[in-house]
């Protein structure tokens, strides 16, 4: 601390130590290229680490950034839909997305991770009975290795069925036996032949954070290195004249009003200096690429060694964005297919029971209001329907711009008149109107070429044109041979 008094610098000591957990560990001089994270390490990176939630959140959050379109081709669609979505979204209290998301992460940060669904009042032991918890409070807890520690190491017998595979018998979590129908396991990347995995207690999945570990430790001395050029570029350089040897308490204290000074000076006010004395800052020219280059290298090994796009670890803003298909947002596009694929397993086991808490007795006892159909269905009839049909799919991550889905469109729909003009004139009236309706439905689909939706009745569409051909025929002219053969007519209503 700077004394204008004295001009003397004076160091304050603490009894304490300043630091953290972070620098403790990541600056240890023992991790070496190579060096495997253990759990406690793996958790300070994921908490502290500028990269560690990037590294393991940030894939899974892009991939869930647009929500699954569900489909299930059954009377009553909409609402079955509709209802399936709310109970998505509120299950467990936080909702199946933010569930699956904190088991996704986790299973990245150490390898694998568990849900585990429990019944408030019911022993764990017992198996989930699907049947029965459309009226069951559940909850549902994501598990780390430190949780299901011992129970989730992996059989390493290669003659074993379950070799390399999560038990298919109960699990104990801290002390509790659970059955294994009511859980569900994630790892990280597929185990390795007796190969330990530190930071998951066990022969399984590995840390997104193994492979990257020296480069993490690197980036962490990259922040040093930018802390101290923000303390250094504000940094003035005084030249000047040396007072001599003798110096007393009167030019110590004049030297020292001096360059308070100069460090209090301002744009707008002038200060006088010596004609032989000198004011500049600190040259840094040299070291602003050679920061920069250590620094992008540095974010490439890490996106090198933990698989994925430097684009996503960098969370640099792409230049044409998602829509305008860069090769950048292309390779992360396709990343993230991989995410979500690999996450099909957990999506699945999800569908399946928010699937039986949705659609409950009491829901179809109000479908029967508005579709009388389902009143000569029993319920588990109609529900094994629904779920036979239920089919969930993730939207293109790769959008077009307005500009080219327009451009897209009307190809195709003209490529939908076309075939509307070529076929129509051969069919009979009943034909002739699902083929109508067809275009119209295709027209309607394309929102960018119609503003509203155009709307075929096809029942009376196919009256008008029996009626239509049978006038004809009526008025002579429906005998063949009786008239000449003309070129056929777009959308005519004579066969």
């Amino acid at each position: 601390m700077y004394d204008s008094s004295t001009d003397a610098q004076t160091t304050i000591s603490s009894a304490g130590q300043i630091g953290s957990a972070l620098t403790s560990l990541l600056m240890a001089e023992d991790i070496d290229p190579g060096s495997p994270p253990a759990y406690e390490l793996c958790k300070t990176i994921h908490a502290y680490h500028p990269l560690g939630a990037v590294l393991a959140d940030a894939p899974i959050t892009l991939a869930q950034s647009k929500a699954r379109e569900i489909a299930i081709g059954v009377l009553g669609e909409a609402r079955l839909i509709a209802r399936f979505q709310d109970v998505w979204d509120s299950i467990g209290k936080i909702g199946a997305t933010v569930i699956l998301h904190n088991q996704l992460k986790t299973s990245r940060i150490y390898g694998i991770a568990s849900i585990a669904v429990g019944e408030v009042g019911k022993d764990p032991a017992t198996p989930l009975d699907l049947t029965k918890i459309a009226e069951a409070d559940l909850f549902f807890n994501v598990l780390d290795p430190l949780n299901t520690a011992g129970s989730l190491v992996l059989n390493q017998d290669p003659n074993s069925p379950e070799f390399l595979k999560p038990s298919g018998g109960a699990m104990t979590i801290a002390g509790v036996k659970w059955h294994p129908s009511r859980l569900n396991v994630k790892m990280n990347e597929q185990p390795l032949y007796i190969e330990w995995s530190p930071s998951a207690f066990g022969f399984v999945g590995r840390s997104v954070y193994q492979r990257a570990l020296y480069p993490l430790r690197t980036f962490v001395q990259s922040m040093i290195t930018d802390q101290m050029v923000t303390q250094k570029a504000g940094l003035l350089v005084a030249k000047m004249a040396t007072p001599g040897s003798f110096i007393d308490n009167v030019m110590q204290s004049m030297f020292g009003w001096k360059r308070s000074k100069i460090k209090a000076g301002a744009t707008g006010q002038v200060l006088s200096i010596g004609i032989d004395e000198e004011i500049e800052t600190l040259n840094m020219q040299n070291l602003d690429k050679a920061a920069e280059f250590a620094r992008h290298n540095c974010i490439k090994n890490i996106a090198t060694a933990a698989g994925m796009p430097a684009s996503i670890i960098a969370q640099e803003t792409l230049t044409e964005g998602f829509g305008e298909g860069t090769e950048d947002a292309k390779k992360e596009a396709r990343y993230l297919d991989y995410i979500r694929q690999d996450a099909k397993a957990q999506y699945d086991f999800m569908d399946r029971i928010v699937m039986r808490k949705a659609w409950t007795e009491e829901f179809y006892e109000s479908l029967k209001v508005d579709y009388p159909e389902y009143r000569k269905i029993p319920f588990e009839t109609a529900l094994l329907d629904w779920i036979r049909a239920f089919s969930a799919r993730w939207p293109n991550l790769l959008e077009e711009p307005d500009s080219e889905k327009s451009k897209t469109a009307d190809v195709q729909f003209k490529a939908v008149v076309a075939l509307l003009e070529t076929l129509g004139p051969m069919l009979d009236p009943e034909n002739k109107a699902k083929i109508v309706a067809w275009a119209a439905e295709n027209a309607n689909e394309r929102p960018e070429l119609f503003a509203a939706k155009l709307d075929i009745d096809e029942d009376k569409l196919r009256e008008h044109l029996e009626a239509e051909g049978e006038r004809m025929l009526e008025m002579g002219q429906g005998a063949e041979g009786e008239r000449e053969p003309t070129e056929p007519r777009p959308f005519s209503n004579v066969a």
